[in-house]
């Protein structure tokens, strides 16, 4: 009986292992996908075309056709949306008193479409 306890306890130990590995991967996530919402609503306040935005979407998706084996293919996607968005020529010309002030929107991750 002791035996089963000790075995018990290595299994919720591992499980709890899992768990915590999965929350760093999903906090990772968040923070990434909190970084691209933010860019798309500097962009949507720049007034961005829908063809230009629609262009940095589809090159980012066939940036990642092929996921790469060893990665998480989500966190890659935005991985990539974001250096594509960052790189994006409005934001670049953007004066940098407008880009602080564009993240200090009472509720930035607000889109319409």
């Amino acid at each position: 009986e002791l035996q089963q306890k000790v075995e018990e306890t290595e299994l919720l130990k591992m499980e709890l292992q899992m768990l915590e590995t999965e929350r760093v991967r999903l906090s990772l996530v968040e923070e990434k996908l909190m970084d691209v919402l933010q860019l798309l609503q500097q962009l949507r306040d720049l007034n961005i075309s829908k063809r230009a935005l629609g262009k940095i979407l589809l090159s980012t998706l066939e940036s990642c056709r092929d996921p790469q084996p060893g990665k998480a293919h989500l966190f890659e996607v935005l991985d990539m949306l974001y250096h594509e968005l960052t790189a994006c020529e409005l934001l670049q010309s953007q004066p940098l008193e407008k880009a602080q002030s564009c993240q200090s929107l009472s509720n930035p991750l607000v889109i319409s479409c």
